[in-house]
């Protein structure tokens, strides 16, 4: 368990930087397109009074600003970095393999004669994906009430109304799709991710297992894997009218062969880890 651990640390450590300016990004581009927008809408309030514009019914803002209000205006600037750190984990799971048996050293070789079980090695580096993953969505958590508070000093008191959270969450698509306000759809969503990232290992270790021939192999286990996940939705009829199977059952049936793929990909990515690759 410790060396599992120690493992875990060294692959935190190796991308703790690229996850620190992601999400240094993240924050800027939130906070700053925020600030901005509220200013801007402030400025426009102000200008028009001033004017003693008579028609005031034809301004496109609200009489009270809401934190609602300004997450749903502002949400292209949340969908363009979540987007990247999104795009960087995807290339990251290609990565934190591939980058063991490329560069000068090849680390893969010091990592395969460690005194501890390979399978640890497969372990820490799914674990430590994971970690990046939800500690990602813990930032974005963390930034909203730190947002919310930029929101009323920016705002004042006169000229803002409350709002809740999940409010605020439920208007920006970004934030929708990062944060399911549904525990089943969190985990469906978060499930089938850990799913795929986990066959793509298994067709990784294919490729490194088997080199060229490996290629092949890993394409057609993914298809393989995608297959079998959607086969209940493509042949059992569901959303159909008519169907020998009900909704439930199909869902049930879905539920068994993600399982089944998620304990087939972890089983032969450790074997292949501890059989096939040779230093």
């Amino acid at each position: 368990m410790n060396r599992y651990l120690k493992l875990v640390h060294m692959e935190v450590h190796r991308f703790r930087w690229v996850l620190a300016i992601l999400m240094g990004i993240t924050a800027i581009c939130q906070i700053s397109s925020l600030i901005w927008k509220l200013n801007s809408e402030l400025s426009l309030k102000k200008e028009l009074l001033t004017q003693d514009i008579e028609n005031r019914f034809q301004l496109s803002s609200p009489d009270l600003l809401t934190f609602e209000w300004a997450i749903f205006n502002t949400q292209m600037w949340f969908i363009l970095p979540i987007l990247a750190c999104i795009g960087v984990l995807t290339v990251y799971v290609f990565f934190i393999w591939y980058r063991e048996w490329f560069g000068r050293h090849t680390f893969i070789y010091r990592l395969l004669v460690l005194p501890t079980a390979r399978r640890n090695i497969y372990l820490a580096k799914i674990t430590a994906f994971l970690l990046f993953v939800f500690g990602f969505i813990s930032f974005q958590l963390v930034l909203l009430p730190i947002e919310h508070l930029l929101f009323k000093l920016v705002v004042p008191a006169d000229q803002r109304a409350d709002s809740h959270m999940v409010d605020a969450i439920s208007r920006n698509q970004a934030l929708v799709e990062l944060i399911p306000r549904q525990f089943e759809q969190f985990l469906y969503y978060y499930g089938i991710g850990t799913i795929a990232v986990l066959a793509i290992f298994t067709a990784i270790l294919l490729e490194r297992s088997y080199r060229r021939l490996g290629i092949l192999y890993g394409v057609l286990y993914l298809a393989c894997c995608v297959l079998a996940v959607i086969s209940p939705v493509l042949f059992l009829g569901y959303g159909k009218l008519y169907t020998f199977v009900y909704p439930n059952e199909i869902y049930a049936i879905l539920v068994i062969m993600c399982a089944l793929v998620l304990c087939l990909s972890v089983w032969l990515g450790m074997r292949l880890l501890a059989k096939k690759i040779t230093v």
